[in-house]
């Protein structure tokens, strides 16, 4: 049995800069993560799927390939990743086949299902009860500065969902 995560301040931090520093550039959407090992950041990434043209550029995403390229391998166990919002199906199931440890999120996925994106309302609790899945979930984590990056983007021009 693995040692509970404790979530850090810093860490979403980062993770909300990535996403708030790239929101004019419009490659995707309000989205970042951060993969850590330890204390040391390990990757940052925020969604590109508009940059891209690929649906599957999300910022989980982008942020476990990376950190798997930094690291040389493909189990990322022992990591943690932070994302400003509850993950989709296909992350948490990234997330839980690179077995990254624990997944620290702000916002729900219910909270950008009501600015219009394109979600399916299935929980990461849910994902990981129905697949028995070790990774450790810490929701509503800096929830109030993952919101305020959701109503950042939302009062932009580029607050268009896809």
């Amino acid at each position: 049995m693995t040692t509970p995560h404790m979530p850090q301040r810093t860490y979403m931090q980062r993770a909300l800069d990535d996403a708030s520093g790239h929101l004019a550039q419009n490659h995707g959407g309000p989205f970042g993560a951060c993969v850590v090992h330890g204390d040391q950041v390990i990757a940052v990434a925020h969604n590109t799927v508009l940059q891209q043209h690929d649906p599957t550029c999300h910022a989980e995403i982008n942020a476990i390939r990376n950190a798997a390229h930094a690291l040389g391998r493909h189990d990322l166990s022992g990591c943690v990743i932070y994302s400003t919002t509850e993950p989709c199906p296909m992350c948490f199931g990234a997330i839980h086949w690179a077995r990254l440890d624990a997944l620290v999120y702000g916002t729900s996925i219910g909270d950008v299902h009501a600015l219009g994106f394109n979600e399916l309302g299935v929980s990461n609790d849910y994902l990981k009860n129905a697949g028995a899945s070790p990774v450790q979930l810490i929701g509503g984590f800096m929830r109030q500065e993952c919101l305020e990056l959701l109503s950042a983007w939302q009062k932009s021009s580029l607050g268009v969902t896809y």
